[in-house]
C-alpha cells in the first residue's frame, strides 16, 4: 500500500474519532437535557460537514505520516483535548446551541404563527420552544412555511 494512501486512511481514522466524540458530547449535554427525539446514528450521519471531515483528514494525515513524532503527538493531543472538551456539560450545552440553535424566529403554518426558539432542525421535524405556550413542539417540517 502505497504511503499516501495509508496517510490518507489514518487521517480518515483520527478525523472519524475526534468526531465522534464531538457528536457524542452535544448528545448527551444538548440533546438529551432538553428531550429532542433523535439517535445518536441520525444526529452524527446526518450533521456531517464533507467540507471539514475533508480538510482534517488531509491534515491530520499530513501530521502523521510526515511530520516529527513530537509536532503531531502535540496537535493530536490539543485537537482530543478539544474534541473531548465537549463532554463537559456546560461545553457540550454551549457547543449544541451554537450549531443548532436559532433564537427568536417566527414559524407559520396555514393555521397559527409560532414565536421563539428553534432548538433543532431534523429530517422531518422541527423541535421549538414556542414563548407563548412556554413548551417544546415538535412541528412537522412540510407544514411550515419560510423555513429556511
Amino acid at each position: 500500500m502505497s504511503k499516501i494512501v495509508q496517510a490518507l486512511l489514518v487521517g480518515m481514522l483520527v478525523t472519524f474519532i475526534l468526531d465522534f466524540f464531538l457528536f457524542l458530547g452535544i448528545f448527551l449535554n444538548y440533546i438529551k437535557p432538553l428531550e429532542i427525539n433523535i439517535y445518536y446514528n441520525i444526529l452524527f450521519t446526518e450533521n456531517q460537514n464533507i467540507w471539514l471531515y475533508t480538510f482534517f483528514t488531509l491534515l491530520f494525515a499530513y501530521l502523521v505520516m510526515y511530520t516529527k513524532n513530537i509536532i503531531s503527538l502535540s496537535v493530536l493531543s490539543l485537537f482530543s483535548l478539544l474534541t473531548l472538551l465537549t463532554l463537559i456539560p456546560q461545553i457540550g450545552n454551549l457547543l449544541g446551541e451554537a450549531i443548532f440553535k436559532k433564537e427568536d424566529v417566527q414559524l407559520r403554518t396555514q393555521k397559527f404563527v409560532y414565536r421563539g426558539d428553534i432548538l433543532y432542525i431534523g429530517r422531518t421535524k422541527v423541535t421549538f420552544y414556542d414563548y407563548e405556550f412556554k413548551k417544546t413542539l415538535n412541528l412537522e417540517k412540510k407544514n411550515l412555511q419560510g423555513l429556511n
